[in-house]
């Protein structure tokens, strides 16, 4: 079993002491309830702040990340951590995944940056990436990344058993279906962590396995928060379970006919779909 608990809160803007003593805070509760891990909200140390340049973006050895990889190794528990991070020349949207030894694994970052936004001030990561963390093949997701299938499918073809989604946006009942689809379609776990607040929240968790040994549909859905609720969740993934499911069953990376996907590499935006700076 990977138990999972997912924060739904939002941090301060620039509260970078504040935001960590809080994750730590959350981390310790989380461990008393026998947790696996932690899945945070978008940026949750920063704070999702695009005015910050890469003066103030956080590196990879800085000393809230250390402190952070310090309490999952005394509390035995991994944790997803989210920041705004230093890129070449702009700040990057990172998620650095922790395990219960406090060891970084990997940091990933926000690949689909909403660049029709604020986040056009952001360096876009360049890849999506799969860790091996306490035995379960972690991919993540960042917010934006969830709105285009391919996203997951590649972390479904790297190996990824769970995708997590850390996010910070609103209007959620269309992306909650989406990720119970995208759990669905390629026979991984998914789960967001999102802030609460008004057409906001709704953190969630989905198994893939949609319907029994029977063929007979069951319900995916492992966790789906209200708006409003601030705090902690959790999600139970059965990973023996899934594990059997992905064996079987003929999603994900199974009869797909590639041949046909050339179009998914086209880079040319088209009518109706052109935007400014397209």
């Amino acid at each position: 079993m990977f138990k999972l608990a997912i924060l739904q809160m939002r941090s301060e803007k620039r509260a970078y002491d504040k935001n960590t003593n809080t994750i730590i805070d959350y981390m310790k509760t989380a461990s008393e309830n026998n947790a696996d891990m932690l899945l945070l909200p978008e940026c949750f140390i920063t704070g999702y702040d695009l005015s910050i340049g890469n003066d103030l973006a956080l590196s990879d050895g800085d000393n809230h990340i250390k402190k952070l990889c310090d309490t999952a190794r005394e509390l035995e528990i991994g944790l997803v951590a989210t920041a705004l991070t230093k890129g070449k020349a702009k700040p990057q949207n990172s998620a650095f995944v922790i395990n219960k030894n406090g060891d970084i694994l990997m940091k990933y970052s926000k690949v689909h940056t909403c660049d029709f936004a604020d986040e056009k001030a952001l360096e876009s990561g360049e890849q999506f990436k799969v860790c091996d963390c306490d035995g379960v093949k972690i991919g993540i997701m960042i917010c934006y990344d969830k709105e285009y299938p391919e996203s997951a499918r590649v972390l479904m073809l790297k190996g990824a058993e769970i995708i997590l989604v850390p996010n910070d946006c609103r209007s959620m009942k269309p992306r909650v279906q989406a990720l119970s689809t995208r759990a669905y379609e390629n026979m991984c776990g998914v789960a967001m962590a999102n802030p609460n607040g008004f057409n906001a929240g709704n953190s969630c968790a989905f198994s893939p396995i949609c319907w029994d040994k029977n063929g007979i549909c069951v319900d995916n859905t492992l966790l789906l928060a209200d708006d409003e609720t601030e705090g902690l969740f959790y999600a139970d993934f059965d990973m023996d379970k899934i594990r059997y499911y992905r064996e079987h069953e003929m999603m994900g990376n199974t009869f797909r006919k590639v041949y046909a996907y050339n179009e998914l590499l086209n880079a040319k935006v088209e009518y109706p779909f052109i935007r400014k700076g397209k």
